[in-house]
């Protein structure tokens, strides 16, 4: 199945009109006990379209690197700073195992939450991953807004974003799911997640709103 196949980039207005027409909560008792866990490079809108996405389902929303700074009563930076990325990349594979235990809900993960083979097993077998792919203009001109971002203190930031999409970018292509994070309303990139999720869990049902309105959409096997 090719990234297209998979990817969700309908025009704006076809697309809020085909999330208004989704039962969200055949989608939510479809979904079942699994987390819909959003993975990407940092800045491509996990945290922000995840609060909004989970108000929309009625689900609860967690943010992973929330639950690490909590449980180690530091900040992510300060986990960097003090103890090494190796540190924090095992610390945060046990916090996310254990969030996964937990759904259904809306889970965003860290930027390399997602490059550990043990997380991703962790997520096929309890949950449901969704790409938000971003370009690197995009990227760029959200994450200068921040600077707590800790893989990118050094001096060549947008150098280190290269490496780091150029890494990442196959690994995040192994997600069930990709929808398009641009410099959009959040509402609408949640109005995408709602039509593949739509797609992607009914399209075993007949009569389903999402198999009519999205056929051109072909959910990962």
């Amino acid at each position: 199945m090719t990234d297209n196949d998979k990817m969700q980039r309908p025009d704006a207005g076809a697309v809020g009109m085909a999330a208004r027409s989704v039962d969200l909560a055949r989608l939510v008792q479809a979904l079942g006990h699994r987390s819909i866990v959003l993975v990407g490079i940092m800045g491509c809108g996990k945290s922000t379209v995840g609060k909004r996405l989970a108000q929309r389902l009625g689900l609860e929303f967690v943010d992973a690197d929330s639950e690490i700074e909590r449980a180690a009563n530091m900040s992510v930076s300060e986990i960097f700073a003090a103890h090494g990325e190796p540190y924090f990349r095992s610390g945060e594979e046990r916090v996310i195992a254990r969030l996964l235990r937990e759904g259904p809900q809306v889970l965003a993960t860290g930027g390399g939450a997602f490059m550990s083979p043990a997380t991703r097993a962790e997520i096929a077998e309890r949950g449901l991953s969704i790409w938000l792919k971003v370009d690197f203009e995009t990227v760029m001109a959200r994450v200068r807004r921040r600077a707590t971002r800790p893989l990118l203190q050094n001096p060549d930031p947008e150098g280190t974003m290269r490496t780091l999409l150029a890494e990442r970018e196959p690994v995040y292509a192994m997600a069930s799911l990709i929808v398009q994070s641009k410099d959009v309303p959040h509402e609408t990139v949640v109005d995408q997640i709602v039509v593949i999720l739509a797609k992607y869990l009914f399209h075993s049902e007949d009569g389903s709103v999402a198999r009519t309105s999205l056929s051109q959409l072909r959910p990962r096997q």
